[in-house]
């Protein structure tokens, strides 16, 4: 039963995901909002939502390991699994404006999260200021998009708008919404009920089962948008992905549950996350470019790292 708990949690939160960034992207496109924009932010969030919905309920039910092993756990497989699989599908090219604007901001972060998590504790204060850190990135995001001049324009340039009504993409917004809560609850309900089956701590389910399940999402969006040719969309929403799940997911989790976790058991796994994000940009600025050749070096330090985290 736990198994099919999980199974079936997962499903929801890919259907969920799916459809949550399918209608919020027709949304933000029926407003004018930019397709660069609308991936780092719109699809981005829709994406991360899986993580939320996981995260909250986990910190909820008692269970802070799997609260936030998956956000930690996320951020590794979005880079060592989710854009190594990507890469190797189709390499991905990148400009130089992404490397200085959006990969120091997901650096940033990472190692924000560290300092703030070396007294072992994500109080309500620490929950504030990352969701406070959250909006001014999204402030100066906006900030920087340039309006369309003319709706014409911004059709013949990003495509004719969805002709779908829009009481269609607000149902799909929120259907989305209620599929990825309801998986969340089955998913972090069947995990921690099998972790502590088999005496497997709840960290390690937060850190791979729980972190690669919610990560499906990001896996579905980037494989299609390599194989579509569009590498800027993988990019921009593994990168906005990550900024969300620390800056939004864990800052509004520890603001309604603080989040305590003693530092020395997820401390490795920290600066590991820190460290793939630092990988990612090395490997971007040497041609800007992530090959197959990078892609197969970051999937297998990804599966050296679960290979560790079990055998450890």
């Amino acid at each position: 039963m736990d198994l099919l708990f999980i199974v079936l949690g997962i499903f929801l939160l890919y259907v969920g995901g799916e459809s949550l960034v399918k209608h919020s992207s027709l949304l933000a496109q029926r407003f004018g909002v930019r397709p660069l924009v609308i991936g780092l932010t719109i699809v981005a969030f829709g994406t991360s939502a899986p993580e939320l919905a996981a995260s909250l309920t986990a910190a909820l039910r008692g269970a802070p390991e799997i609260a936030l092993g998956n956000v930690i756990g996320s951020n590794i497989a979005n880079v060592g699994l989710i854009l190594a699989l990507t890469a190797l599908v189709y390499p991905l090219r990148t400009e130089a404006a992404f490397l200085r604007r959006e990969m120091p901001v997901m650096i940033g972060v990472a190692a924000l999260l560290i300092l703030l998590f070396l007294n072992g504790a994500l109080g309500r204060l620490e929950g504030a200021l990352l969701v406070g850190l959250m909006g001014v990135y999204l402030w100066v995001l906006f900030s920087r998009q340039e309006a369309p001049e003319t709706e014409l324009e911004f059709a013949a340039e990003y495509g004719a708008k969805d002709a779908a009504p829009l009481w269609r993409s607000v149902f799909g917004t929120l259907l989305g919404l209620a599929l990825l809560v309801a998986g969340a609850q089955l998913l972090v309900a069947g995990a921690t009920a099998l972790a502590r089956l088999f005496g497997v701590p709840e960290l390690i389910i937060g850190l791979t089962l729980v972190a690669v399940g919610t990560s499906l999402p990001e896996l579905a969006t980037s494989v299609i948008a390599a194989l579509k040719r569009e590498p800027e969309i993988a990019l921009g929403n593994i990168v906005g992905s990550n900024i969300f799940n620390v800056l939004l997911i864990l800052g509004a989790t520890a603001l309604v549950q603080p989040i305590g976790v003693p530092y020395r058991s997820v401390a490795l796994n920290l600066w590991l996350m820190l460290g793939f994000s630092a990988a990612l940009l090395l490997f971007l600025m040497t041609g800007l470019r992530l090959g197959r050749r990078e892609g197969g070096l970051l999937l297998a330090a990804y599966a050296l790292y679960v290979g560790y985290l079990y055998l450890a």
